[in-house]
């Protein structure tokens, strides 16, 4: 069976025939299992990448790869976000006002030291945001942590009690180091050394209620033409609602809800999907049968719809109603 194995794995397949250390060629061959699709066709491969994990764990890279599995957090929810930004500028409250984390909060530096998850509620759904150690200049971590590489999106957090261009230099610096580009055109980077993984990114002005954080804020404006820029006080909780709509709408996910025949939908259980999925795309999220069998659909929402019949490649929108007859 084809594997169809993307672009990037090779990348990753190369990092690991030139790596000369067992932690580098742990993180590479990590890499790739993030990477590599998920179907039959990769099952064998994905099993001998993990003989090969193994067997250079027993050989000198334990310790390297127990630090790499502390830093790598199941996705749940309808989105995984990593929260980054450099010390101190606040990301750690940010994230426990969001959710229910409660990850350590103190007005010392680097009171975060490993990945800490909490889910945050957007009306029906929930989104998974992770607490990251902070980004310092030089100290980009050896290992390329997976979480970044899988994540939807990534929420920066600049301290606006301090200077927000500087901010951002060190973060995409540090980012840059893990291969990691972020915004609209990360992208379309040729340097192929440094840009393997584009992440769309939000950037949040945090502590906006101290002196001086609105010229700071006004700063920031040199980036909107690559991320959507929002202002907060975690602290006040200032901003947090139109943070939690800003997010959902940087995702580009769409809630899809179904319906029986003679029955009301379930308004609070809905499919997500990635923004542009058709009908096809839905019915293969409810089963593969109906995925392989369907016959017709009946959709209701966006103004536009009443029980109509829906085409397999029908376009669906966020809060569309979907009845699945086989």
């Amino acid at each position: 069976m084809p594997t169809n194995l993307p672009p990037d794995y090779f990348d990753a397949e190369k990092r690991y025939r030139e790596a000369k250390s067992a932690p580098d060629k742990i993180a590479a061959l990590e890499e790739m299992l993030a990477i590599m699709p998920k179907h039959k066709g990769t099952d064998h491969l994905k099993a001998d990448l993990r003989r090969r994990i193994a067997k250079l764990m027993q050989s000198g890279g334990k310790k390297a790869a127990a630090q790499r599995a502390a830093m790598t957090v199941q996705k749940e929810g309808a989105a995984q976000v990593p929260v980054i930004g450099i010390p101190n500028s606040g990301k750690s409250q940010l994230v426990d006002v969001l959710t229910n984390a409660s990850p350590t909060v103190a007005e010392y530096p680097f009171a975060t030291y490993t990945i800490i998850p909490g889910m945050m509620e957007y009306e029906n759904i929930q989104i998974q945001l992770l607490d990251t150690p902070p980004l310092v200049s030089g100290s980009t971590l050896a290992l390329l942590p997976p979480n970044l590489v899988r994540a939807d999106a990534l929420l920066v957090v600049i301290d606006l009690s301090g200077d927000p261009l500087l901010q951002m230099e060190t973060i995409t610096s540090e980012l840059a180091g893990m291969r990691i580009g972020i915004g609209r055109t990360a992208g379309e980077s040729n340097d192929e050394e440094i840009i393997r993984h584009s992440k769309k990114a939000l950037i949040i002005g945090n502590k906006i209620d101290i002196e001086g954080a609105v010229e700071n804020y006004e700063l920031m404006e040199l980036y909107r033409d690559d991320f959507p820029v929002l202002a907060v006080s975690a602290a006040r909780g200032t901003g947090l609602e139109d943070l939690k709509l800003a997010i959902f709408r940087l995702l580009e996910i769409i809630r899809v809800y179904t319906k029986t025949p003679g029955q009301k939908p379930d308004m609070n259980d809905p499919i997500v999907l990635p923004m542009g999925s058709t009908l096809a795309d839905a019915a293969t999220e409810v089963h593969k049968d109906f995925a392989a069998n369907l016959k017709f659909a009946r959709i209701w929402g966006s103004g536009k719809h009443d029980g109509l019949m829906a085409k397999r490649d029908h376009i669906l929108q966020d809060g569309d109603i979907i009845e699945l007859h086989m």
